[in-house]
């Protein structure tokens, strides 16, 4: 499983190596994904050689060695495809209503709504949602919600949440949150000042609060889907 910044630096790093045969510089990796300093990077490219992506060389300066892709390397872009139904006609006693239709969307992979764990961040397959459920012109996105942090709100584990893809949030909005650029949580929203706390929906579990740059929205909560 990868997480969005690990996709990036592995696209960003295959980019460069098939354009110039070397990998980038750490400071050029820091700069390609607007992190703060070359910690995060550190970070990332830990985590990328420990799932057996890319390998560093020993004794050799900016030597990165790329052993696999993921199967679904996609960016965050996509265009949800509209699902037409074969038109059939009506009883002749029913009432007129209006035109229903309905999306695909990809599910990007699982939430934690419970200890933060890694989203992925490639689609592994999608799901068809209604139409009305998709609030504005944004992009929307699926997760799988692992975890029960937040069934005080109707949100169970196993259950599907629809997500609006933003960056900002009200207060008391329940959102898709990263923490350290790491860590993906499905959390209500509250800033305090210059902190923000990330609160559950469940007495068993206490709320996170941070500071704000280490805490980024990725989306709004608009929906959900529960299967029985």
């Amino acid at each position: 499983m990868l997480t969005r910044k690990q996709l990036e630096l592995l696209d960003f790093i295959k980019t460069r190596m098939d354009r110039d045969g070397v990998p980038p510089s750490f400071d050029e990796m820091k700069d390609a994904l607007d992190l703060r300093s070359k910690s995060g990077i550190h970070r990332l490219i830990t985590a990328l050689e420990e799932r057996g992506f890319i390998r560093r060389l020993a004794h050799r300066a900016r030597a990165l060695e790329i052993l696999k892709l993921p199967e679904a390397m996609e960016k965050s872009g996509f265009s949800p495809k509209v699902i037409m139904g074969d038109k059939v006609d009506a009883p002749k006693t029913a009432l007129p209503v209006d035109a229903v239709y309905a999306l695909e969307i990809p599910v990007m992979g699982r939430i934690a709504a419970g200890v933060p764990i890694e989203a992925i961040s490639y689609a592994s397959h999608n799901v068809a949602v209604p139409g009305s459920m998709l609030s504005g012109n944004g992009q929307h996105y699926a997760l799988e919600v692992k975890g029960d942090s937040m069934i005080e709100a109707g949100i169970n584990d196993g259950d599907i949440v629809v997500i609006r893809e933003q960056n900002t949030a009200e207060n008391g909005e329940i959102v898709v949150a990263l923490v350290e650029d790491s860590e993906a949580t499905l959390k209500r929203f509250r800033r305090r000042g210059n902190m923000i706390a990330l609160e559950a929906a469940n007495p068993a579990y206490e709320t996170r609060v941070f500071p704000d740059h280490m805490v980024k929205v990725q989306g709004r909560l608009v929906g959900l889907i529960r299967s029985y």
